[in-house]
C-alpha cells in the first residue's frame, strides 16, 4: 500500500519551497509551466492528496451539505433526499447523509460533529423525541455560530429558518370532504404519530372538515397515539365496535394496518369502506390489494426546493443574506382502488 506524500515531502525532495509545491498544484500564474508540470508528476508518483478538509477551514466553504432525516425505512424520506442530492449536484455540492433515528441524542450530536467545518449547512427533519419534548435549542446553537439550517416536513415554528413543508392542514381537510363526498359519514381516523406536529394538523383538517359539514364528532371512530404498536394494538376495536364507513390513516404505516384489518374483517373494500392514507411509498401504490388512495407529498419536490433555498443562502452575494423563507408544496391526492366507489353501503354491527 503507498503512503501518502505530504506538502513537506515533496518540497524537501524536489528541493523547492511549500508554497512553490502548493502553487504549482494549484495552477497559479506564479510558477513556470515547466516546473508545474515537474511537481505534478511528481505528486502523483508519491500519490499525493489535498487535504480537503484543511482546505475547506481555510476557505470556510466545503460546498458539502449535511442532510439530518429520522428514519432510514421512510419512503418519503427517500425521495426527499433524491430531490436534495439532485438539486445539489447540479450546483457542485456533495450531501452527507446522517439518520437521527428520531433521537434529540443523535441529532444533537450530529449537528456537532458535522458543523466543525465539515459541512457548509443542513437539511433536516426534527426527530420525533425533540418534537415530543418541545426541545429546539440545539438548533438555535447551530443557527447562532453561522451554520445555517433549512428544516423540512417536521419543523420547529419558533426556529427562524427557512422551511419546506407540505399544507397538511388543507390535506386533512380535502381528504375528509372527499370522503363525505363519496356519501361517507362516519370517518374514522388512525394515526400513530400523534405527537408529531404534521399529524396534529391532518387531524384538525379532519375535524374542520367535519365541523363545516355538521357532522358529529364521534372519538370512539378516533384512534390517535404515539407509537406503532399501541396504534396496532387498539385498531381492531375500532373497526369491530362502530359501524365506519371510511378511514383517514395519518402515515403509511397506518394507511397499510387500516387496510389489511379491513380486509381481515371482511369489508369490502370500496363499496363498505373507504381509506384514504397519507404518504405515497411503494408499499402502498404497488403492492396492496386492493390498491391504496394515497395523498402524495412530493417528497422529490420537498428536497429540491430545500437544497436551493440551502445553496441560495450559501452563496448569497456581498454577505447579505436573503430573508427566511417557507415554502408550501401542495400535495395532490392519488386516487387508487381503496375510494373509488360512489355508492356506499354501510355494514352495521
Amino acid at each position: 500500500m503507498k503512503v501518502k506524500a505530504t506538502l513537506k515531502q515533496i518540497a524537501k525532495e524536489l528541493n523547492v519551497s511549500v508554497s512553490t509545491v502548493s502553487k504549482a498544484l494549484n495552477d497559479s500564474p506564479e510558477i513556470s509551466e515547466l516546473t508545474k508540470i515537474k511537481i505534478k508528476e511528481y505528486a502523483k508518483l508519491k500519490n499525493y492528496k489535498p487535504n480537503v478538509i484543511g482546505l475547506n477551514l481555510k476557505n470556510r466553504k466545503t460546498k458539502t451539505i449535511g442532510v439530518i432525516i429520522p428514519n432510514i425505512l421512510n419512503s418519503f424520506y427517500a425521495k426527499v433526499f433524491s430531490g436534495i442530492e439532485k438539486e445539489a449536484d447540479k450546483k457542485g455540492y456533495n450531501v452527507i447523509t446522517c439518520i437521527s433515528n428520531e433521537s434529540i441524542v443523535k441529532e444533537v450530536n450530529t449537528l456537532q460533529m458535522l458543523s466543525n467545518g465539515t459541512i457548509d449547512g443542513f437539511i433536516l427533519s426534527v426527530s420525533e423525541e425533540a418534537q415530543k419534548l418541545q426541545d429546539y435549542s440545539h438548533f438555535s446553537d447551530i443557527i447562532n455560530e453561522g451554520t445555517p439550517i433549512v428544516m423540512f416536513d417536521r419543523i420547529a415554528e419558533n426556529i427562524e429558518c427557512d422551511k419546506v413543508i407540505v399544507d397538511d392542514f388543507d390535506s386533512g381537510l380535502n381528504v375528509t370532504q372527499r370522503l363525505i363526498n363519496l356519501g361517507c359519514k362516519n370517518i374514522a381516523l388512525i394515526s400513530s404519530i400523534d405527537n408529531l406536529s404534521v399529524a396534529k394538523l391532518r387531524a384538525d383538517g379532519y375535524l374542520k372538515a367535519l365541523t363545516d359539514n355538521g357532522i358529529e364528532v364521534n372519538e370512539n371512530i378516533i384512534l390517535r397515539t404515539d407509537c406503532e404498536e399501541d396504534m396496532k394494538n387498539k385498531i381492531d376495536a375500532v373497526f369491530l365496535n362502530n359501524d365506519i364507513d371510511a378511514v383517514f390513516a395519518l402515515d403509511e404505516n397506518d394507511s397499510v394496518a387500516a387496510l389489511r384489518v379491513a380486509v381481515n374483517q371482511g369489508y369490502k373494500i370500496p363499496d363498505e369502506l373507504s381509506i384514504i392514507g397519507f404518504a405515497d411509498g411503494i408499499l402502498a401504490s404497488r403492492r396492496l390489494s386492493p390498491s391504496l388512495t394515497t395523498v402524495s407529498q412530493h417528497g422529490v419536490e420537498i428536497g429540491e426546493v430545500a437544497a436551493k433555498l440551502l445553496i441560495d443562502r450559501l452563496e448569497s452575494e456581498d454577505g447579505i443574506e436573503p430573508p427566511y423563507e417557507t415554502v408550501v408544496i401542495k400535495t395532490k391526492l392519488k386516487e387508487r382502488e381503496s375510494s373509488r366507489s360512489n355508492k356506499k353501503s354501510i355494514r352495521k354491527k
